[in-house]
């Protein structure tokens, strides 16, 4: 399900690019949608959804059913005020918004005014896919995967059917993406009701914030919005200054993010997502051995498939932005562009999917603490580089957006370093064969590199070609690849049994 709402959120932005490309409108348009998204991730998706499952997880081992049900009626009115307020405030004060979170648009009137225009429109997002996020947090406790990972299909689906259907009846068509957003933000909410009613915990809200089990969360949320979203930190903080960057860098930054996110979301969010009930069940039944051997196979199942993804999107960061993007009013200067910046977060890739595995290990445990200090770090750390990379490679090479990608990915190895030795030296024992695999995937990933760069030779003409020859040609280097890789584990000794959790 989320490899199927992956590949739509890929389609939409096949979509974007050849709708909206890389203009000023394109611009204002990301950042009135990234500023709810990002709040989605760090409070609701975020810091809500795992100080929320421990601590759900720890009322249903219980056996309590009357407990949880009380539980779930006072997070959702508390949450439910709290998302109101918040999204009322925003909405009043949307040009404020613009400034904080764009400031390199207040020279210029019109992409700020459209900017603060689609902020009011795309805000209430916040308030609804937040609702649909705590009702995915129930599901995900009681291991129904399968329907929180296809709600965002429901999004994809909306923002397609806006740019191409809505678009040309408004001015500037930028504005229909934002409609888009409100309108699928409504879809997704009310698609997951009725699988709530199934389970019998369908919430009937009230406002308590006295509650124990309300506060405790509360007190967990606190660091956990520093721990879980550092990453989503700063990405938004690289938002900030491509805005005083050329036109087009938001853009740039957009896409090459979007596919970095690919393998991230279908594995790594996947993963971390089916792990943080079990992980929790082994820490409130005092499964030590248990959770070290979850974290243990998570680890593993990273690693084999975040390493070729990274090395993928380094060798064919123009191909695959050729095929998928350039057409319609994104230029071959855009490819070129957001090819550098996909490199660069591409490095970071192995970080970025094991910070997904690791922080789960302190959430199971509520320990919120660790992940903050960690976190506060690899954020300065973040901003340190960002002034040591970006300023020179803007005046020098007029590539600022490149240093700020590149700054996200070094912090992200510093972040998912720091994460997992303090888990080795809590809970995590890494289990038997870890130095076999390590040469094992080495060789099946320079296999494959090497097969990618030798077909890459014979490949020339990406710019000129239509789509039909882009896409049979990148096809064929994808197919290529993945079976060179899979050959080479399987003569390596690797085997299917090998990442079954037992």
């Amino acid at each position: 399900m989320t490899m199927l709402s992956r590949v739509l959120g890929l389609a939409r932005d096949i979509v974007f690019a050849r709708f909206v490309g890389s203009e000023a409108g394109a611009d204002a348009f990301f950042v009135a949608f990234k500023i709810p998204n990002f709040l989605r991730r760090l409070f609701a998706e975020g810091a809500f959804a795992q100080a929320f499952v421990p601590v759900l997880s720890e009322y249903r081992q219980r056996g309590n059913r009357a407990a949880v049900r009380a539980l779930l009626d006072r997070v959702a009115g508390c949450l439910g005020l709290t998302l109101v307020g918040v999204t009322a405030l925003a909405v009043l004060g949307a040009p404020v918004l613009t400034m904080v979170f764009a400031p390199g648009f207040m020279g210029q009137e019109a992409k700020f005014a459209l900017a603060s225009e689609m902020i009011r429109i795309t805000f209430p997002y916040l308030l609804l896919i937040s609702l649909t996020g705590f009702a995915g947090a129930v599901l995900n406790s009681y291991d129904r995967f399968a329907v929180p990972a296809f709600t965002p299909v429901l999004l994809n689906i909306a923002m397609i059917c806006a740019a191409v259907l809505l678009s040309p009846y408004f001015d500037p068509p930028v504005l229909a993406l934002a409609w888009g957003v409100l309108t699928a933000g409504v879809v997704q909410f009310l698609f997951q009701l009725p699988f709530l009613l199934r389970l019998g915990l369908m919430p009937h809200p009230k406002v308590d914030w006295g509650d124990p089990g309300v506060r405790r969360i509360l007190a967990l949320m606190a660091p956990a919005i520093f721990g879980v979203s550092v990453s989503q930190i700063n990405l938004l903080l690289d938002t900030v200054i491509a805005s005083f960057l050329p036109t087009g860098s938001v853009s740039w930054l957009y896409y090459s993010d979007r596919l970095a996110e690919l393998p991230l979301g279908v594995f790594g969010i996947a993963v971390a997502t089916v792990i943080l009930p079990s992980l929790s069940r082994h820490h409130a039944g005092a499964g030590a051995q248990q959770f070290s051997a979850t974290l243990d196979w998570a680890l593993r199942v990273i690693l084999l498939v975040a390493v070729p993804a990274a090395l993928a999107l380094i060798l064919l960061a123009e191909p695959i932005l050729y095929t998928l993007f350039q057409y319609g009013k994104t230029t071959a200067r855009d490819v070129a562009m957001a090819g550098l910046s996909l490199r660069a977060y591409a490095l970071g890739l192995v970080a970025f999917m094991l910070i997904k595995v690791l922080a789960p290990g302190y959430f199971a445990r509520q320990d919120m603490k660790t992940p903050v200090k960690i976190g506060i770090v690899a954020m300065v750390a973040n901003m340190g580089l960002n002034v040591a990379l970006v300023l020179p490679l803007y005046f020098y090479f007029n590539i600022g957006h490149v240093g700020l990608a590149l700054a996200t990915a070094l912090a992200a190895y510093l972040n998912a370093g720091l994460l997992l030795r303090g888990l080795w030296r809590r809970v995590y024992q890494p289990g038997p064969g870890w130095g076999r695999l390590a040469w094992q995937f080495g060789a099946a990933n320079a296999a494959m590199a090497a097969m990618l760069v030798l077909l890459l030779q014979q490949a020339d003409g990406w710019d000129v070609w239509g789509w039909q020859t882009r896409v049979g040609y990148l096809a064929g280097l994808c197919v290529a690849g993945f079976l060179t890789y899979t050959v080479a584990l399987a003569v390596t000794g690797v085997r299917a049994n090998d990442f079954r959790k037992r």
